[in-house]
Parts: structure tokens; C-alpha cells; sequence
């Protein structure tokens, strides 16, 4: 028996991306600030002198990091497999810092990552399709350099794991697992229910990763 909308909570974001209403979730976050675990990248590739880099910003939705990105100075490649969703990145970048930035309508199948300092996958990779997952991950792992030129640092990765019903996870052994090529410099869990006011309350475990290539 279908509920009564009128007795339910408000849609939230997370309400939004369970259902796949993309458009409803980018207009539900949009003028939020940057995610905590691509701030943390960032001001590790600053304290190494690196301020002008390259970030592929995957999943990047209505923009949030990657305006991040262009207002420290980066350029950015940023993907996203919903049409929309550049309509919402767009009109938010200054004339100024477009032209360091380009986009890609990409499914995680498809995903081009040209060699980059950072790729910046926020709360991207539970939403890989686990049959794809494996050669995503591969992609990543290999763009990101490890021997760099002098005075340029190695690559990192700002990414968040999540347990997500039907979606891609792991748990902390298999992240480590994945991170085998990789000195992780943040890794914070985080465990916790959601509020009464979230339609479809779950049980997460989350992993907030930050790591840099060996």
C-alpha cells in the first residue's frame, strides 16, 4: 500500500539519490561547500608547493569541488553521466576560470581519466556499478603518477566509501586492500543512523580516504 505523501518527511538529498533523481539531489545541495576529504588533498598538494595541478573531479554532480578546484588555481576535467548536471556547474564558474575547466557526459564504464595530479571521487564510488568497478579502479591507480619530475609531488586520491544497498562497497580490510599502492595520509570512519527526518532511515558505515601514491 503506497504511503500518503503528505504524511512523509520532506525529500532530502539522500531521499533524492536513492531514487536516482539526480536533478532533485543537484538541486538540493547546490551552494553547498566542498567536501572535507578534497579540502584535505588540497592543502597537502599547498603544503608541497603544488597550487596549479591537474584533478579529474569524478561524479561531479552540480560542482561543489570542482569550483573548489578552479577557485585554488586548478584545472579541472569533471565528469558526470546525468545531462543535467553541468547545467548546474556552469553558470556558477566566473568567465575568468572556464577556461581551466572542461566536462565530460561519461558513464563510469566509459570514464577517460587522463594522467592528473588528484582524482577527486567524493561519494562517486559506491555508485559504480560493481561489475565495472575493478577497471575503474584501475584507471585511477594508473593516471595518478608516482615518479614525478622534480619539485612535482605524487598523485593523490580524495575519495569516500560507503555502504550502499545494490551499489559498490567495501569494507575497511578491502579498502586497505586497495590502497595497497598508496601511503594514506587521512582515513577517517565514521558509523551512525540516520535521523527520523530522512524518509528511509539506514544504519552507515563510511570510510573518508585521502591517500597518496607510493
Amino acid at each position: 500500500m503506497q504511503e500518503d505523501e503528505s504524511t512523509l518527511p520532506p525529500m532530502t538529498a539522500q531521499d533524492y539519490s536513492e531514487i536516482n533523481d539526480w536533478p532533485g539531489y543537484f538541486a538540493a545541495v547546490i551552494g553547498k561547500g566542498p567536501r572535507g576529504t578534497l579540502v584535505s588533498a588540497l592543502d597537502g598538494f599547498a603544503r608541497e608547493g603544488l597550487a596549479d595541478g591537474l584533478a579529474v573531479d569524478l561524479a561531479a554532480g552540480e560542482g561543489r569541488d570542482t569550483l573548489e578546484l578552479l577557485t585554488r588555481g586548478w584545472r579541472v576535467v569533471a565528469t558526470d553521466s546525468h545531462p543535467e548536471a553541468f547545467s548546474y556547474l556552469w553558470p556558477r564558474v566566473p568567465e575568468a576560470l572556464r577556461p581551466r575547466l572542461s566536462t565530460q557526459g561519461t558513464t563510469f564504464s566509459e570514464t577517460q581519466i587522463p594522467s592528473c595530479d588528484l582524482v577527486n571521487a567524493s561519494y562517486a564510488l559506491p555508485f559504480c556499478e560493481p561489475c565495472h568497478f575493478e577497471a575503474l579502479w584501475s584507471k585511477i591507480e594508473s593516471r595518478l603518477p608516482k615518479n614525478c619530475p622534480a619539485n612535482r609531488p605524487p598523485g593523490r586520491i580524495a575519495a569516500t566509501w560507503a555502504s550502499l544497498p545494490g551499489r559498490t562497497h567495501h569494507s575497511r580490510d578491502e579498502v586497505l586492500t586497495l590502497l595497497e599502492g598508496f601511503t594514506i595520509e587521512m582515513m577517517g570512519e565514521e558509523e551512525s543512523d540516520d535521523t527520523p527526518d530522512v524518509r528511509n532511515p539506514k544504519h552507515w558505515q563510511l570510510f573518508h580516504v585521502v591517500a597518496r601514491k607510493c
